[in-house]
């Protein structure tokens, strides 16, 4: 038996992996890593749910009878995934903060800090699976339950992370989970699932960048040159983008939506949402900055990628350059690839690696 350090998020997943690693007879400690408190004086919109966070996994670990404290990594997480959400807005890009507090936070500083302290491992609420192989290595796959996997996430990690992490729940279904917390009687059974971004809870993407990018207005431009609108700031858009533009529709089965941001001019393209639109709708696209669970793919092969966490695997040809980036020639047309936004690669439901589109 191991001593293992789990990350509890407040939520119901993260708080059965810790019942499940101490019915397993481990040596558990649970932490709750904060990475995010509102800035004094920059009051934002809606709902910043940390300190409720810190009472539910509190609870759960006094619950369960298991060392709990809060390790604070607010200062590492401003200057790795906030300054990458901000300058990614800010260069017209359209970050996953999500991938890179996996890399960096959770499975990276965090990580870190458990080892230095002699825990074995750490241990994680997602729905994802580790199997070793017969070599030694170690493989990411799917978690059980299709319509909760969180692979897509984990796409950024590599061996040493996964060597040293657990997923205790990959192989249940989310209403297994519920039902053992339940039937456990943890406080936090019932909690609805957290949505948004990892650090921001319920506070609008919009009202976070309204305090770190300036807007700078621009004008709004139609497939055949005309002008129909003007623009707040292009980091506030993305491509595929139908709701907040500020333009009506001709018609119920025609609207416009965000094809091309053009940072040189300031423009934003617009136009209606239709296949094989120009901008919006490709069959091929380019990737770089790869980052490989196990071992790198070096030879051109079909694969399955995912190119949202919602979207279904689908299948694409991978085609490696002599720069370090990839060509994908996908089966059926994509819809809305925008710069910075992540890439999965699988074989199957093995996960290998991921990168971010160009």
């Amino acid at each position: 038996m191991a001593k293992i350090l789990v990350a509890l998020s407040g939520g119901v997943d993260s708080a059965v992996a810790a019942l499940l690693l101490k019915r397993q007879g481990h040596e558990v400690h649970t932490a709750y890593f904060r990475t995010w408190m509102n800035e004094e004086g920059l009051p934002f919109p809606g709902e910043c749910p940390w300190e409720d966070d810190i009472r539910n996994a509190q609870a759960v670990a006094q619950h369960l009878g298991l060392p709990f404290r809060i390790i604070d990594l607010v200062k590492d997480y401003r200057e790795t995934v906030v300054n990458y959400l901000v300058e990614g807005y800010s260069r017209g890009q359209t970050p996953n903060p999500d991938v890179i507090c996996n890399r960096d936070m959770k499975f990276g500083v965090f990580l870190r800090r458990a080892l230095q302290e002699g825990y074995a491992a750490i241990a994680t609420g997602h729905y994802a699976r580790r199997r070793e192989n017969a070599d030694g290595t170690f493989d990411l796959v799917e978690g059980v339950d299709t319509q909760k996997d969180q692979s897509y996430f984990l796409a950024l990690l590599h061996q040493e992370q996964l060597a040293k992490t657990l997923f205790p729940v990959g192989e249940l279904t989310k209403a297994q989970v519920r039902q053992l917390a339940q039937e456990a009687h943890l406080p936090n059974a019932v909690r609805k699932d957290s949505q948004g971004i990892c650090f921001l809870g319920q506070v609008p993407i919009q009202a976070f960048l309204e305090r770190h990018i300036p807007d700078r207005e621009g004008p709004i431009v139609r497939a055949d040159g005309k002008v129909i609108g003007k623009h707040r700031g292009l980091h506030r858009y993305t491509i595929g983008q139908r709701k907040g533009i500020g333009l009506p529709s001709n018609t119920d089965n025609e609207y416009f939506v965000v094809v091309k941001k053009d940072f040189a001019t300031n423009t934003l393209h617009v136009a209606f949402d239709q296949p094989g639109t120009s901008g919006l709708y490709t069959k091929e696209a380019r990737a770089n900055h790869f980052s490989w669970v196990n071992r790198p793919i070096t030879t051109a092969q079909d694969l399955l990628v995912r190119v949202r966490y919602r979207d279904p695997a689908t299948p694409a040809h991978f085609d490696p350059q002599p720069d370090g980036s990839a060509l994908f020639h996908f089966h059926e047309e994509q819809r809305g690839l925008a710069s910075g936004q992540l890439i999965a690669l699988y074989q199957g439901s093995v996960l290998l690696g991921g990168g971010f589109f160009l």
